[in-house]
């Protein structure tokens, strides 16, 4: 591993949260019509297998061995479950690539199987349940690839002595180390006993103890229920710093003191959070650093959100991201997406949110400046994206659901929220976001039951400002309608200005007075630049400001794809560095993408991409694998 400052990077400024958006520009932009949603059920799964309907899962109990030697978890899991009608006889759950070793019931085998499986989803077991009692014990193990687990060497994490397993669930990765209801409208509370080798920590998405004696067997309860996507594992030489009261972060001992201190803010953000929006309901707010592999800059996993390293930037300019994980504590935990289609009942409210509490904590002119910045992301997924793909309420139907993962429902459904705000006020807006998750709490809903509340309560109050036809423009149409919040910032005016005066030939790049510019003034200096730059240019550039080497690799992805558009050779090493060092999906593809083009750069991209395949999370491989093939 490279050196803290080496490993710099950010989130994309409202997202990556759970899985940062990820879109592809190759794509070309359709046509603005809309979706044909005619056939869609609202609340079926399409990406489930199992049965809730019949029998649902309710409570989930687990004892799991991690094998770091065979990179298997082995056990058993047992479910408890509820017949929703008389006659059902069969419980239905998802897997992947699992190792089903036997299905027991009051300490008799039950009959099963275990259907051909789906690329995408996986294979269902249907199990036959007993006349009698309500739980059943699958005994398993995991595959060595499954696509929700990461088994690291002790020399891809920060000490170098021990090994490291994470996991990440979402969207349907579950069901690769859990047979369960792989669906987020199946919520359940669930106890875990988790085996280790003695001298690593297991920590999960449930509640941990902070003081555990490290011995080798960890025990966990999570009594709120949660979809399957929430489960989360991680295993590795890890110590515990509180930040606050309720708030802390678990990392390994390298990083400790620097995220600790990096993320200090976090307890301030909870309480104003809660001022606005309603009691925190998951006890304590903890984070987890992971190594720099994982795919997302986080996941909101409950009670314990699991971070990329990368974030830690030294001057707290990147922590939007745990103010978005933070806030799904509300909007996306506690209120939770039916289906994937509904992803931006998670998203959307979450970036929404985020951009509240940063403007709590940081300040207004913080706030504008990160809101063009998201608002900017936006428009590009436009431009390229299919305009089914343009629309909140997605038909994902027959698609793998992480194709839901763009800006469309992170920043299009923060805009829509933020027209609502702008309509009926934002105190009466607070108070019906406050009502709505008390009112929803503990449940997954679908965007018909939203609209349906949505209807009868801000419509109904507020009939002279707000119409069903423009909400159903936001909701079910590609694009942005037309008159829709546009944000703006003032601290953006002087970085137009100096870049226009360094490309007008008016000024020189080292005379531009960059002192007092923030990282969201760079990001707005180098994402604006024309896409054809000279040498002379990029060289100019380079030696005033040292791009190549900037220790933010947020400002240094920016500059990387400058550099890969107009082949910008002095810059290659670091990019081929920046490519080995960091699993980031966000970061690293884009890089790939555009290298593809070009028969020198796929060479390229093929060298660094085999590079650094041993250490990428399984889907980091999968999104960047067709680029370099």
């Amino acid at each position: 591993m490279k050196n803290l400052a080496w490993l710099l990077t950010t989130i994309p400024l409202f997202t990556a949260c759970s899985p940062a958006p990820e879109t592809d520009s190759s794509v070309p932009a359709a046509e603005a019509t809309a979706a044909d949603n005619s056939g869609i059920q609202a609340g079926v799964d399409y990406h489930s297998f199992s049965n809730p309907a019949e029998v649902t899962v309710t409570h989930l109990d687990l004892d799991l061995t991690a094998d770091f030697a065979a990179s298997v978890l082995s056990g058993s899991a047992t479910l408890t479950y509820q017949k929703q009608t008389a006659q059902a006889d069969t419980l239905i759950v998802d897997t992947r690539d699992l190792n089903i070793q036997s299905v027991t019931a009051n300490g008799e085998t039950l009959d099963y199987q275990l259907q051909p499986a789906d690329p995408e989803l996986g294979a269902a077991l249907e199990i036959d349940l007993p006349e009698r009692g309500n739980k059943v014990t699958i005994e398993y193990a995991t595959s060595p690839q499954a696509s929700g687990v990461q088994w690291l060497t002790p020399s891809q994490t920060a000490g170098k002595e021990h090994p490291f397993l994470f996991t990440q669930a979402q969207a349907v990765h579950a069901r690769s180390f859990i047979p369960l209801q792989d669906s987020p409208q199946v919520r359940v509370t669930y106890n875990a006993t988790i085996h280790t080798p003695e001298a690593l920590l297991a920590v999960m998405s449930a509640a941990n103890d902070p003081d555990t004696e490290r011995d080798g067997e960890y025990d966990f309860t999570m009594p709120q229920p949660v979809p399957s996507y929430l489960i989360a594992l991680a295993i590795g030489d890890l110590q515990f710093k509180p930040m606050g009261e309720r708030t802390g972060v678990y990392a390994e001992p390298a990083l400790l003191d620097a995220a600790a201190e990096e993320f200090a803010d976090t307890e301030s953000m909870l309480e104003a959070t809660e001022e606005t929006y309603g009691p925190y309901g998951w006890d304590r707010y903890d984070l987890l650093i992971l190594p720099p592999s994982f795919p997302f800059g986080g996941m909101e996993n409950p009670r314990l959100s699991f971070i990329t390293p990368t974030v830690i930037a030294g001057d707290k300019s990147l922590v939007s991201l745990i103010a978005h994980e933070l806030a799904h504590s509300w909007s996306g935990n506690t209120v939770t997406n039916a289906t994937w289609r509904d992803l931006w009942l998670n998203e959307g409210f979450t970036t929404y949110l985020t951009y509240r509490i940063m403007e709590m904590i940081y300040g207004h002119d913080r706030y504008r400046m990160e809101a063009v910045l998201g608002y900017q992301d936006l428009q590009e997924d436009i431009a390229a994206l299919p305009a089914n793909d343009q629309i909140l309420a997605i038909d994902l139907r027959g698609r793998n659901p992480d194709d839901v993962f763009s800006d469309i429902p992170y920043e299009k459904g923060a805009l829509f929220l933020r027209e609502l705000e702008q309509k009926v006020g934002r105190e009466n807006f607070d108070q019906f976001l406050l009502n709505y998750f008390k009112h929803f709490a503990f449940k997954s809903i679908t965007t018909d039951e939203f609209i349906a509340y949505l209807n009868d309560t801000l419509l109904a109050e507020y009939p002279d400002k707000l119409d069903s036809e423009r909400i159903d423009q936001w909701i079910f149409k590609p694009g942005i309608p037309a008159d829709a919040p546009m944000p703006t910032s003032d601290a953006f005016s002087i970085v137009d200005q100096a870049r226009q005066d360094w490309l007008s030939g008016e000024k020189s790049a080292t005379n531009i007075d960059t002192a007092q510019w923030t990282v969201h003034q760079w990001l707005y200096f180098l994402n604006n630049m024309p896409e054809e730059l000279s040498d002379k240019q990029l060289a100019e550039l380079d030696d005033a400001f040292g791009l190549t080497t900037s220790s933010n690799n947020e400002i240094a992805h920016s500059w990387l794809m400058i550099a890969v558009h107009n082949e910008y050779q002095p810059a290659y090493d670091r990019l081929y560095d920046y490519l080995v060092s960091i699993g980031r999906n966000k970061l690293v593809k884009p890089l790939y993408r555009e290298l593809s083009k070009t028969p020198q750069g796929k060479a390229f991209a093929q060298k660094a991409f085999a590079e650094a395949k041993p250490g990428y999370h399984p889907l980091t491989i999968k999104a960047n694998e067709g680029f370099v093939n």
